[in-house]
């Protein structure tokens, strides 16, 4: 009997995707808004971070980039906990790569797309006229004719957690990817038939089989996913002491009023204090207040505090 790892984890994620170029082809044509003209044919991986490495973000997000034959660049993250910075992440990094073309493209023309394709392992769309949709894409319109388009970057976000609770009798590729994402984990012994029958979900899946790793390796899918649960309780618990607070509200204010209100700061506590976790992290890493404020959301003046008492006595 096989067991197997979990694919969203960094180690396992980027050996599936970041190893094997028809996997990573395979799963960009299934997801992204393509026609079939617009294909991705063959493609190639993009060595090096858009941006610093961050210590705070370090095990939440995963990244794997790439260019096709046509110059069209792909970025892939898993991201497995959602924050509202996330975006601006996500922005950001697709932004710098689209102007980083420039170094190679003589004219404005000439510039390729940028595709960034995000599967976020939580939800984050919670309205209740959202409440099914698990597929968001965004591109620049025109708000009055949204046919109008200008083309250079697009945006697609996947909530996996609503895709998990749907009907599993379909068998598009794309569902099929889906199902290989949000299925299989530590606790997995089993793999859907349905799975199996395709031939790239086949060999994904050997990937992802505990004994295809080192000792080594093992420790470090460990340590990998020890990382995300610690990063996930911080946020969680500014949330729960927000939730307390909000109990004692409401005594006085009527409880339902006090405990959302409760929740709601302890949200944003824990929101601000991880933006300042991250922003003090890339002054470490060299980043410019300007960069950090488009990441974080943090003002200018906020920045250069951490970094006065990152600097308490000067250089």
């Amino acid at each position: 009997m096989a067991y197997y790892l979990d694919p969203k984890n960094d180690l396992t994620f980027k050996r599936v995707f970041g190893e094997h170029k028809h996997l990573c082809k395979s799963l960009l044509n299934s997801m992204l808004p393509l026609d079939e003209s617009q294909q991705i044919a063959d493609l190639e991986y993009q060595t090096g971070e858009l941006l610093p490495e961050i210590d705070a973000l370090r095990h939440s997000i995963v990244d794997v980039r790439c260019t096709d034959v046509q110059g069209r660049q792909f970025i892939v993250e898993m991201q497995m906990y959602w924050s509202e910075s996330f975006k601006s992440r996500v922005l950001l990094n697709a932004s710098k790569a689209y102007v980083m073309q420039l170094d190679r493209a003589e004219k404005y023309e000439y510039l390729q797309p940028v595709y960034a394709l995000s599967f976020v392992n939580d939800i984050f769309e919670k309205s209740p006229e959202m409440r099914d949709e698990y597929y968001h894409h965004y591109k620049i319109v025109n708000i009055k004719d949204t046919r109008k388009q200008i083309k250079g970057l697009e945006f697609i976000f996947i909530e996996l957690k609503k895709f998990a609770a749907r009907n599993r009798a379909e068998k598009k590729l794309k569902d099929l990817w889906l199902r290989y994402l949000t299925e299989i984990n530590e606790a997995t012994s089993h793999i859907s038939p349905d799975l199996m029958e395709n031939r790239e979900i086949s060999e994904a899946v050997k990937y992802v089989e505990v004994g295809t790793y080192t000792k080594a390796q093992l420790l470090a899918y460990d340590r990998l996913r020890d990382g995300i649960l610690t990063e996930i309780s911080v946020l969680s618990d500014a949330e729960q002491k927000g939730m307390k607070k909000g109990m004692e509200m409401g005594m006085e204010m009527g409880m339902e009023m006090g405990i959302e209100e409760g929740r709601k700061e302890g949200i944003e506590k824990g929101m601000e204090k991880s933006r300042k976790t991250i922003a003090a992290s890339c002054l470490k890493k060299g980043m410019s207040p300007e960069d950090i404020r488009e990441l974080t959301g943090l003002t200018i003046d906020e920045i250069l505090a951490l970094q006065d008492n990152n600097n308490p006595g000067g250089n």
